[in-house]
C-alpha cells in the first residue's frame, strides 16, 4: 500500500511523498492519522544532518508525535481497538524510506503494544503533546524535586514549559525563565523572569536547589550558576552536541549535573491521564495549527518562529493520501 508521508530527501527539505508501507502482521494495527506535530529539536537536526547514523540516512520520514484512529487491525489483534482514538511515538513501516522516528504520515502500521488508547477524556488534538510531556515527566522524575525545593527553569519552550507545571504540581518553588514574552504569558511559576529586563540574580535573592537547563544553551545555564544552593542539582532537558561549562562553580558548589533521555514505560499513560483530569494543562502551549498540505511553511514556522510552542499539522481531509 501506497500513503503520503512526510520525507526529508536532503538537507534543509522537507516535502510530502507518495511511499511504500510494508505489509500488515498479525500483531498490527493501521492508524490513519489526523494530528501530528513537528518535534523543534530533534527535526532542526535531521534537517541540518546533524543526527546520528542511522537516523540520519536519507530520505527520511521524521516524526513521532501522531494521533489518529485504528482502521484495521491484524488477526492477532483485538478488535475493540478499530475506531478508537490513539498516539503513536513513531513507526517503522516504510519499504522504501528511512523510518528513524516515522510518524509523519498519512497512514502507519504499528504494532499494536505501542499505541496509548486516548480514551474520552482527552481531546484527540491534545495527544501530539504526550511525546514532550513525558520526556519531561521523566525528567521530573530523575530530579525528584521535594515540596521544600526551590527550582530554576531555564526555557519556556514546550518542554520547559512543561517542566515547570510538573515541579509545580509537585509543591515547589517554580522560577521560570526566558527572553521572550509570549512565551512567557504562558509560563507558571512564583517568578516569571524575562531575562531580557532582569537578570536572575536581581528576581531570585536566594539559592536555588535545582536548574533545570531547558533552553539547549550553555551560555544560559553558565550565567545562572551562581544562584545554585551548595550541593544543588542540574537537570539538562535540552539536546547538545557538546557540554561547555566552567568547572569552577560546580566544583565549589558540589553540584551534580543530571541528565534524562525520553520517556520511561508508563509515563506516556501517566501524562495522558493528567492531560484528561486537567491536571497538567496542555492548551496554551498549542499555539499555531496548519494543514499538511503546507508542510513547507509548517516547518519554517515551528523552527523558526520564537512565539511557536507546538504547531499543529492538521491531516484530515486527506483520506490520508493511502491508495490500495
Amino acid at each position: 500500500m501506497m500513503t503520503q508521508a512526510v520525507v526529508i530527501p536532503e538537507p534543509g527539505r522537507v516535502e510530502l511523498q507518495q511511499v511504500t508501507l510494508r505489509d500488515l502482521k498479525p500483531e498490527d494495527v493501521v492508524v490513519e492519522t489526523a494530528y501530528t506535530s513537528i518535534s523543534a529539536g530533534t527535526e532542526r537536526m535531521l534537517l541540518a544532518g546533524q543526527m546520528p547514523h542511522p537516523m540520519l540516512q536519507l530520505p527520511v520520514v521524521p516524526g513521532y508525535e501522531t494521533v489518529g484512529r485504528v482502521v484495521e487491525a491484524g488477526e492477532s489483534v483485538k478488535d475493540d481497538l478499530i475506531g478508537q482514538w490513539v498516539y503513536v511515538g513513531g513507526a517503522h513501516c516504510y519499504e522504501t524510506v528511512n523510518p528513524a522516528w516515522g510518524g509523519q504520515s498519512a497512514r502507519l502500521l504499528t504494532d499494536a503494544q505501542r499505541v496509548v488508547p486516548l480514551g474520552d477524556g482527552i481531546d484527540p488534538r491534545q495527544g501530539v503533546m504526550l511525546a514532550l510531556s513525558a520526556t519531561s515527566l521523566h525528567g521530573v522524575d530523575v530530579l525528584n524535586p521535594q515540596a521544600e525545593d526551590r527550582v530554576l527553569v531555564l526555557g519556556q519552550g514546550p518542554v520547559g514549559q512543561l517542566a515547570s507545571r510538573l515541579i509545580q504540581q509537585r509543591g515547589a518553588w517554580v522560577a521560570s525563565a526566558d527572553r521572550n514574552p509570549k512565551r512567557l504569558a504562558v509560563s507558571v511559576g512564583e517568578a516569571i523572569i524575562n531575562v531580557e529586563d532582569d537578570t536572575l540574580t536581581d528576581v531570585i535573592t536566594e539559592p536555588v536547589n535545582a536548574i533545570v537547563e531547558a533552553t539547549g544553551s550553555m551560555e544560559a545555564l553558565a550565567s545562572s550558576l551562581p544562584l545554585l544552593a551548595n550541593g544543588g542539582t542540574i537537570l539538562l532537558l535540552g539536546y547538545y552536541q557538546t557540554l561547555n561549562l566552567p568547572y569552577m562553580p560546580l566544583f565549589l558548589k558540589e553540584a551534580s549535573v543530571l541528565t534524562s533521555k525520553e520517556w520511561a514505560p508508563g509515563d506516556l499513560i501517566r501524562c495522558r491521564d493528567m492531560i484528561a483530569t486537567g491536571a497538567l494543562q496542555v492548551d496554551s502551549l498549542m499555539t499555531h495549527n496548519k494543514p499538511i498540505s503546507d508542510v513547507a511553511a509548517a516547518y519554517d514556522i515551528a523552527l523558526n518562529d520564537d512565539n511557536c510552542l507546538k504547531l499543529v499539522l492538521e491531516w484530515a481531509g486527506k483520506e490520508n493520501g493511502a491508495m490500495a
